[in-house]
């Protein structure tokens, strides 16, 4: 359990939390979240130790192991698999002591203990999550240096999915993940053994993943069973009945000081002007709640086109001589809303440079209006930004015959204020520097939107104001993005991107996500008698023939450690009354490697059953 307790910090003076209290009981999954800066990432700092409180206390029980995600893993020549494996530090010690051990006494304690923390599965378990990360099987034998920073993030992520803290905080862990890794750690979350504590701004996964609401605000924690929609109705209601108690206790002070204010100076009512005077002072305020500031995105409208905007015929397209995409034929019209779906490198950011014409095609007819103007939004764009420079100075460049008035007031169209205009772009949040590149992107007002992950960084009341400017802007959208609630409010189309082919998704983004954790195998609505059960995936089949290989070698280990305690125990002078105490000690080590024997040879069973159904389907 972890418990919260009266806690009170403050940064320079500002106060974040002021006598802040929650529990939350083991095994549940809790979304934590809040305005930006608020101070829920300060909130994880305290529970793991790593700032000191002003006061009050947090608790854990004293074993408890703590474990999230704080920086990308290194870029080394380790695997991405041994990478991972390496996260269980008890397993990894145990590994390697077994190699070099050599008192029996000693061996039959790793291998038990090694049984007990299910170490013999562990490569299939580790591969099973880089996988649903998105990592196949050729990926995880690549060493951690032959990807980029956010793909080794995935790999941080993975590894503390893999060593199963007691206690599991995750920091906007969707933000590096594409929608089959989103949707694949939903359901991970969903299921994962103990607790859970994740801020995030992704109101799938605050629904489907998580049980409870942590909400902090005011410098509050308040816990709200739910998730995140049944919190949000929660919380209106509860502000509706605030406000209206607010509004009817004016009301009631208006009233008592009207009559303070007309007889207080009369003798013949004084009394009771000071009795309704006394009433006002006894009165516990109660304050209407603020309005949550306004998020905006003002997109500006462009004139409209004859249609098709775009359109492709038979059209190839790839980098170098090595085609992605092939046989093209797509049509985009200026009152389109497509989405792009696909497993990560099956093209989708291909697809989308090929339409705003950063890629040519190989081949085939790629025809776009002569006017058309197209803004394209990417998330390594928030990162190319100049950072030394303020956002007014950015619109500057760009427009430098426009008026400054002009300029800042394009800036407060995108939720960037008179102070955030004159602040250095390095020193702006995430969600701002999102804001000021989704800016960029429509600032000559394009009839073509690519938007390319456009929600990373962005709250959740961002994230709605972006859903309204989007409905209502009147050019076409292309739209790439993990955020299912986005994609479900926004998009009318949808493409699938996969075998190098581009085609209509007929169903819809329920289908679609119910298809992505079914490993892309649709459920038949009946099966046929004739079917016959498909063999495993190849990744499936390593990892059972991966748990198979270390079951047996764990079974060969504790036969060899038996055989050299008989032995020891066949020895006629070990059972010397003298040494009565040594015998038993022999004796009892018998007794510990014979049942873990028995153990380890079940799961062998179990293990070599598994693969030989999986390789002979009936």
């Amino acid at each position: 359990m972890l418990k919260i307790s009266d806690i009170s910090y403050s940064i320079e003076g500002r106060p974040l939390f002021e006598g802040a209290s929650a529990t939350i009981p083991d095994g549940h999954k809790v979304g934590l979240v809040g305005p930006n800066g608020a101070g829920k990432t300060t909130l994880f700092r305290l529970i793991r130790g790593e700032l000191t409180l002003d006061s009050g206390d947090i608790s854990l029980p004293s074993r408890a192991r703590i474990g999230g995600v704080a920086q990308e893993v290194p870029g080394n020549e380790v695997s991405l698999l041994n990478t991972v494996l390496a996260a269980d530090t008890e397993r990894s010690e145990l590994m390697a002591e077994a190699e070099t051990a050599t008192d029996p006494h000693r061996i039959a304690d790793i291998q038990t203990r090694l049984v007990d923390i299910d170490a013999w599965s562990a490569e299939g378990r580790a591969s099973t999550i880089l996988k649903g990360l998105g990592f196949d099987y050729e990926a995880q034998q690549r060493p951690c240096s032959a990807f980029s920073g956010g793909w080794r993030m995935r790999v941080a992520l993975a590894a503390v999915l893999f060593s199963a803290p007691d206690l599991l905080l995750l920091d906007e862990p969707t933000n590096y993940l594409d929608l089959e890794g989103a949707l694949w750690l939903e359901e991970y979350l969903a299921t994962y053994p103990h607790t859970v504590i994740v801020i995030s701004h992704d109101r799938g996964l605050l629904n489907r993943a998580v049980t409870e609401i942590l909400h902090l605000e005011d410098r509050k924690l308040t816990l709200y069973q739910g998730g995140y929609d049944r919190f949000a109705k929660t919380r209106a209601e509860q502000r509706a009945v605030l406000a209206a108690a607010a509004k009817k206790q004016s009301a009631r002070r208006e009233h008592l000081q009207s009559f303070v204010d007309r007889f207080r100076a009369k003798a013949t009512k004084a009394k009771q002007a000071q009795a309704r005077l006394k009433m006002i002072e006894k009165m516990e305020p109660i304050s209407a709640p603020e309005e949550a500031a306004k998020r905006v995105f003002t997109f500006p409208e462009p004139e409209e086109l004859s249609p098709p905007i775009v359109a492709m015929e038979g059209v190839e397209v790839g980098y170098g001589d090595t085609p992605i995409l092939k046989r093209l034929n797509l049509r985009i019209d200026q009152d389109d809303r497509i989405a792009l779906l696909g497993k990560n490198g099956e093209g989708k950011s291909t697809l989308s440079k090929l339409i705003a014409g950063r890629l040519e095609p190989m081949s085939g007819k790629l025809t776009k209006s002569n006017k058309l103007r197209i803004g394209f939004f990417a998330q390594h764009q928030v990162d190319e930004l100049y950072v030394d420079e303020t956002p007014l100075m950015h619109l500057q460049r760009l427009r430098p015959e426009v008026h400054q008035a002009k300029l800042r007031a394009k800036l407060a169209g995108f939720g960037l204020g008179a102070d955030q205009a004159e602040t250095e772009v390095g020193k702006l949040s995430g969600g701002q520097k999102a804001r000021l590149s989704l800016l960029l992107a429509t600032l000559d007002a394009p009839h073509l939107l690519i938007l390319d992950e456009p929600t990373n960084h962005l709250d959740i009341e961002s994230r709605e104001a972006l859903v309204e400017a989007l409905t209502a802007y009147s050019g076409a959208v292309v739209l790439v993005s993990h955020d299912m609630h986005l994609l479900g409010m926004v998009a009318d189309r949808l493409w699938l991107v996969k075998d190098g082919r581009v085609s209509p998704y007929e169903d819809d983004l329920e289908s679609y996500r119910k298809l992505l954790l079914t490993n892309d195998t649709p459920a038949p609505t009946k099966a046929k008698s004739e079917d016959k059960p498909k063999r495993p995936g190849r990744d499936a089949m390593q990892a059972l023939r991966s748990e198979a290989r270390k079951s047996e070698e764990r079974v060969e280990k504790l036969m060899e450690m038996k055989e050299k305690l008989e032995v020891k125990l066949a020895d006629p002078d070990l059972y010397d009354p003298a040494r009565k105490d040594e015998a038993l000690q022999w004796q009892k080590k018998m007794a510990e490697v014979e049942e873990a024997l028995v153990r380890a040879e079940g799961l062998w069973e179990d293990a070599m059953m598994k693969l030989e159904e999986a390789e002979n389907p009936v």
